[in-house]
């Protein structure tokens, strides 16, 4: 799930570790994803100092070695005990926040979450405030975006743009990405200008605007600078916090059910590599390959599926979703196949 909004300064990451904290009191196996060159998501969970690797490594190259590396765990853990990593921020991601990316560039955080997501029960990106690169990266890896806004005049305008935005990316490379929502943060009751904002919001938005707000606490930033979980964090202003994103988290959850009682599929699960790969010959037979088994959701793919390649259809091997992306490519071309064939999957190999 991606936490975004297409104006600085409202709060997004404020929201997305307060997101990271209700997963955590939860006990739900939590990655933060610090996609945001300014990294303060990963300075609020504790992940300061020098990498090795960092989520700029990651958009460069997403071989399973650097995903790794790039991962650390989160000092909230010393705390409260539970399960939260952080895949480190850098100011290098800036690179990758170019306003017309490639294909192949906005595809590359998907398949890094790809290689650990059996790892982790929710994974959370924070995003740059903007819709270049780097934001539509993390939509592309995102099956849900929830949508920051202050009750300001710009934050209304900038969220009615990430709602359109979404949606026109939903139409075109990413069909299972929903926007979960618009939550108001840093809401002050008592301000006029705020109350006309919020209804704004309701009026424009509708069903599209979560119930609950986000009202401006000096807790919250007491608790990020402090690298703490504000549900860990002492005082009833805390304590109303953390039921706020606890209702978000609880919202969120909600929503990937129903996606998975819909379609009978695990809404976090991804295409795979090579089915992105062939989706321009034949998505229904990639859609298709990608079906659940009743009692293993995507724990197999059907077997004996026709796929088309160049010339032609083939069958895929049987087990080909416990294969990394480069070992789909390898079976494939392992089978026996036209010339043309072999030498368009070496290509696609070669590029992988």
């Amino acid at each position: 799930m991606s936490v975004s909004s297409l104006k600085g300064g409202v709060g997004k990451t404020t929201v997305a570790l307060g997101l990271a904290s209700a997963a955590f009191a939860r006990g739900l196996r939590t990655l933060v994803v610090d996609l945001d060159p300014q990294c303060d998501a990963s300075t609020g969970l504790g992940a300061i100092g020098e990498f090795r690797e960092t989520v700029a490594d990651v958009l460069q190259n997403p071989k399973h070695n650097i995903v790794h590396r790039a991962i650390v765990s989160s000092t909230w853990g010393k705390v409260q005990s539970g399960h939260i990593d952080v895949m480190i921020g850098s100011p290098r991601a800036l690179q990758f926040d170019t306003p017309n990316p490639t294909i192949r560039d906005v595809w590359k955080l998907e398949e890094a979450l790809s290689r650990i997501e059996k790892d982790y029960d929710l994974v959370i990106i924070d995003t740059p405030p903007s819709i270049n690169g780097l934001t539509r990266t993390a939509w592309v890896a995102s099956d849900r975006v929830l949508i920051v806004s202050e009750p300001s005049i710009f934050s209304v305008v900038a969220a009615d743009r990430a709602m359109r935005a979404i949606e026109e990316l939903r139409k075109g490379l990413t069909p299972r990405l929903q926007a979960l929502g618009v939550v108001i943060n840093r809401m002050r009751p008592q301000s006029k200008e705020h109350t006309y904002r919020a209804q704004e919001l309701q009026d424009m938005f509708r069903e599209n605007l979560m119930t609950v707000q986000i009202e401006e606490r000096a807790t919250i930033q007491q608790a990020q600078g402090a690298a703490r979980p504000i549900h860990t964090w002492p005082g009833d202003h805390a304590a109303e916090l953390a039921k706020i994103f606890d209702e978000i988290l609880e919202a969120a959850l909600a929503s990937f059910m129903e996606a998975y009682e819909k379609h009978r599929v695990k809404p976090d699960k991804k295409m795979s590599r090579i089915s992105k790969i062939m989706r321009g010959q034949n998505l229904d037979a990639v859609l298709e390959l990608e079906s659940l088994q009743e009692d293993s959701a995507l724990q197999a793919l059907t077997p004996k599926i026709d796929t088309t390649l160049p010339t032609g259809p083939v069958q895929l091997p049987k087990d080909m979703s416990k294969m990394s992306a480069i070992e789909q490519l390898e079976a494939l071309t392992s089978l026996d196949l036209s010339p043309a064939d072999t030498k368009w999957l070496e290509e696609n190999k070669k590029e992988d």
